[in-house]
């Protein structure tokens, strides 16, 4: 049921953009406050996945980050909601062992998925997505991650600084760009020498990808997977001995506090342009309307303004080109009216998610969106 209800429907759609490449809901209520969400597209194929769940008993956002192919991402917005919804129910209510349970049951999943479609496609083997979710329950926040997406949170000053407005981290960032994730990975593996390796101007797992934690990528956790005759003709990756990536996730609690006004998750594409706190003061000093798209814009003139260029240079730029200049970017951002759930807007369920490809929807051709509406 959860699964239907968050298909990407027509009435769930936002707003698309000139440039055909962006697509935006201004706002929308949740249980205890609005959100937002904007999308860019950067690759060929966006990689990108957003889902944003309400009902009265909570808020629930999903972040999907994909590498190698949409396919993982794609995959664990179909899939990972309705694994957190079932065993909430069955085991009376939200926790980080819910959630890190439904995370589990999706990698599962998704590794039965590449086993039976790598025969015939061995590239699958290589696609993999972050996964950034966050749930709000009463006045309980739930941050769970893998990989580096990103949940930051605006909150109050509470008087002792300067700034009216203070970003405060809510996960981690599993990326061995982070000396500690690096460390990290060494002391998990002290007897190979070459688990990270600086390559191509950045730190890689192996020399191969940056990223420590994901769902799928599995011939980064399956060694039989990376020694296989059929996916080395593919991919020709480092043979492995034993796993170098995990899906296990660092779970974040928190118990939300009057001075907690909103949270950002977003993909990595916005982080690599904006600091956390610049983002939460773009947030703080602009009206809530449309403010997912203001925090796209934003991070587009930053990708523009380091190449000498302006943003509506960057709009002129197609999809896949655009990769050279910025990532995908998916920003939602979440506004805490209130933690009391005597307060709740409505009684109906809801799943918004962003679309497949944005590309595609805004230029209407796209038979396997259309096929959903």
């Amino acid at each position: 049921m959860l699964q239907t209800i968050c298909r990407p429907l027509s009435r769930c759609f936002g707003r698309r953009n000139g440039d055909g490449l962006m697509w935006h809901m201004d706002l929308k209520p949740h249980a205890t406050g609005d959100f937002s969400i904007a999308v860019v597209q950067a690759n060929s194929r966006l990689e990108d996945q957003s889902q944003v769940f309400t009902s009265p008993l909570g808020t629930y956002v999903g972040v999907y980050d994909g590498h190698g192919g949409p396919e993982a991402s794609r995959f664990v917005n179909n899939n990972l909601f309705s694994h957190l919804h079932k065993l909430a129910s069955e085991q009376g209510g939200l926790s980080a062992d819910v959630i890190r349970k439904a995370i589990d049951a999706t990698e599962e999943d998704f590794l039965h998925f590449v086993k039976n479609t790598w025969p015939k496609s061995p590239g699958i083997a290589s696609v993999g997505s972050c996964c950034l979710v966050g749930a709000i329950s009463g006045d309980v926040l739930y941050v769970a991650n893998l990989g580096d997406s990103r949940a930051v949170l605006g909150r109050r000053d509470s008087g002792r600084g300067s700034q009216p407005v203070v970003a405060e981290r809510l996960s981690r960032d599993h990326n061995v760009a982070e000396e500690d994730i690096r460390k990290e990975l060494v002391a998990l593996h002290p007897d190979d020498s070459h688990i990270v390796v600086y390559t191509r101007g950045v730190w890689r797992v192996k020399g191969i990808i940056q990223v420590s934690r994901s769902i799928g990528d599995v011939y980064l956790k399956k060694p039989e997977f990376s020694r296989d005759p059929l996916f080395q003709q593919f991919a020709a990756p480092v043979p492995l001995k034993r796993p170098v990536m995990t899906a296990e996730p660092s779970i974040h609690i928190r118990k939300l506090r009057p001075q907690d006004m909103f949270l950002i998750f977003a993909s990595d594409g916005l982080w690599e342009q904006l600091s956390d706190q610049a983002a939460v003061e773009i947030v703080f000093q602009n009206p809530r309307v449309g403010i997912a798209k203001r925090l796209v814009r934003a991070a587009l003139s930053e990708a523009a303004k380091k190449r000498e260029m302006r943003y509506d240079d960057i709009k002129k730029i197609e999809k896949g080109i655009r990769r050279h200049f910025h990532d995908d970017i998916t920003v939602i951002v979440i506004y805490l009216d209130t933690t009391q759930s005597t307060r709740l807007r409505g009684t109906g369920v809801d799943c918004t998610s962003s679309p497949i490809d944005i590309f595609s929807y805004n230029s209407d051709e796209s038979d396997e969106i259309k096929a959903l509406t």
